[in-house]
């Protein structure tokens, strides 16, 4: 059953800009339902202590609601599921840190970037029998957990081993949350991830976790929506203006600078 959390575009999350802006679009409280993971720290995450649903992306999209005047209603969605069924229409947008590519451009429309990261490496805190790409590469008994489909796995594939999709050394995981523990436990060497989350998740840890090694490339977020959905130059217009005006920058520093996990 579908966990659901509703946003108006009256929330405020004291932002950098609350005022709707002249010059954007007013859909007049349309209503858009958003299907998130919620499994994604910064980004999207259940606060430990309260059990809310927070993060970098739900402040962002109530900034959104507010510009633009929509009626935002969250709907949870696993990984795997949220790219066919937003391309299919179940939803109206997805959003739970979804790298830019091409191969997703055939089945959904993307907005434009809000967010630009790097694929970092996190392994167990003690790790100290490789540190960087080459050192996992080189010893077949090391072993990488990954989400089939993600960016992180085919980093993993292409970047790391020798481009086989179907390597045994890769470790296939539902939600990243899973591969995480795999890694704390050992029952794999490497994950990776993109920095936002790797560092939400290295700073939950306590040391329980690390990210070693040079970034392995960059890579863009945005929002996904079914082909043709006419949502995206509304919402391209509020993430414009929220650049514009640092309010990008401010849910930067907020997520990535001042929030600790778990305090």
């Amino acid at each position: 059953m579908k966990t659901i959390f509703t946003v108006t575009a009256a929330a405020v999350f004291g932002l950098a800009s609350g005022a709707l802006a002249a010059d954007l679009p007013d859909l007049g409280g349309q209503e858009v339902v958003v299907a998130t993971e919620n499994a994604y720290p910064p980004l999207q995450f259940v606060d430990p202590k309260s059990g809310d649903a927070i993060g970098w992306e739900y402040d962002a999209m109530a900034e959104i609601a507010k510009r633009i005047n929509i009626t935002v209603v969250y709907e949870n969605s696993s990984w795997d599921a949220m790219i066919p069924a937003v391309s299919e229409g179940q939803y109206d947008l997805g959003m739970t840190g979804i790298t830019i590519r091409d191969d997703r451009k055939e089945k959904v429309d993307f907005s434009d970037k809000y967010l630009t990261s790097q694929m970092r490496m996190i392994v167990a805190g003690d790790e100290t029998r490789f540190d960087d790409a080459a050192g996992f590469a080189a010893n077949s008994d090391f072993l990488a957990a990954a989400q089939p489909g993600t960016t992180p796995f085919y980093v993993t594939v292409y970047d790391i081993l020798d481009g086989d999709e179907a390597n045994p050394r890769i470790k296939l995981f539902e939600n990243f949350g899973a591969a995480i523990q795999a890694l704390r436990v050992g029952d794999v060497d490497l994950a990776l991830s993109d920095s936002t989350a790797a560092n939400g998740y290295v700073t939950a840890s306590n040391g329980g976790l690390k990210i070693v090694g040079d970034p392995l490339g960059t890579e863009d977020f945005g929002f996904i929506f079914p082909k043709g959905s006419e949502l995206v130059p509304s919402i391209n217009a509020a993430i414009a203006s929220m650049e514009a005006d640092g309010t990008l920058e401010a849910l930067n520093t907020k997520w990535f600078l001042d929030y600790k996990l778990g305090q």
